[in-house]
């Protein structure tokens, strides 16, 4: 899913780490140095005011309102990598249809981490851990809009918890992803958000990205919202924009691939190139989603 970088970000930069990633992902892990690249100069677009643009309309959702497994009619499980090994060095098991993994309940999505060994499966890579990664893909995707998804994060040491997008033509990087939450456990309330393309990935050592602080957000509820047009990705916690990655519009599609339908991920990995070391007293470790909420104009 994701791994270490250095990343630069058009109009902001942070020395970060940061999301990517997803089927056929490429999983060379790039260079610790810091490069130099010459991005174009562009006026940045004024930041949409905080919340849901004025007079966009819900077009898709999910409010967990279903007790049992997550809708299959919204959602599918992703297991494709369980018996080659996942991304970035993970070391979670994905399962499916599995209720101690993936649960709506009490009007939210519960993905819950455990520390278990499902060698009976026939797909079983010797992970010892499992968890849940859900996608819309196939299901439903969009080009443009606003998305809210309200979320409690798990904080334990080796957590990743991540709130994502990847192109639907199915290329990484090139068809871009826009990381509208990460976290690890080793950082503690450290946000990420981030935007990644051909050219801007942690692979090249070129990533987007930039960090915000919500000190209590293994402890209480927040909104991770992405705004989403023609112009411009902008990601906020709780309405307050602290990411912008300009379209520089000069049709260049290794810079700019989001003009091309995204679909969403939730997931929570365990341990990896940027989740490290796991703490196994941590176990059960949950993600806890109330919402996911999607409006275009």
């Amino acid at each position: 899913m994701k791994a270490y970088f250095y990343p630069l970000t058009l109009l902001l930069a942070s020395t970060l780490s940061a999301c990517g990633g997803g089927s056929g992902t490429n999983t060379t892990t790039p260079p610790v140095s810091t490069p130099v690249v010459t991005t174009p100069i562009v006026s940045a677009p004024a930041l949409p005011p905080g919340g849901k643009p004025a007079g966009w309309k819900l077009v898709w959702s999910d409010e967990f309102d279903q007790a049992g497994l997550p809708s299959a009619d919204k959602w599918m499980f992703d297991t494709e990598r369980n018996k080659a090994g996942w991304f970035n060095n993970e070391r979670q098991y994905y399962s499916k249809d599995r209720l101690e993994n993936a649960r709506v309940a009490d009007g939210k999505l519960t993905i819950t981490a455990l520390k278990e060994q499902l060698s009976s499966a026939p797909d079983y890579g010797g992970q010892a851990y499992t968890s849940a990664r859900l996608l819309t893909r196939g299901k439903a995707s969009w080009t443009y809009g606003f998305f809210e998804i309200r979320a409690k994060l798990p904080c334990g040491l080796g957590t990743w918890p991540a709130i994502w997008t990847l192109g639907t033509k199915g290329a990484w990087p090139d068809d871009g992803e826009i990381d509208i939450m990460e976290h690890v456990g080793k950082n503690k309330g450290q946000i990420l958000g981030s935007a990644y393309s051909n050219f801007y990935n942690w692979a090249n050592g070129t990533g987007n990205t930039k960090a915000t602080t919500v000190n209590d957000a293994c402890d209480t509820f927040h909104n991770y919202q992405l705004y989403w047009d023609q112009n411009q990705l902008a990601i906020a916690v709780d309405d307050k924009y602290y990411f912008q990655f300009v379209n520089a519009k000069t049709g260049d599609y290794k810079k700019w691939p989001f003009d091309q339908p995204q679909y969403l991920i939730l997931n929570l990995a365990i341990g990896g190139d940027l989740g490290g070391a796991v703490d196994d007293n941590i176990f059960p470790s949950k993600f806890e989603i109330e919402y996911v909420r999607i409006y275009q104009p």
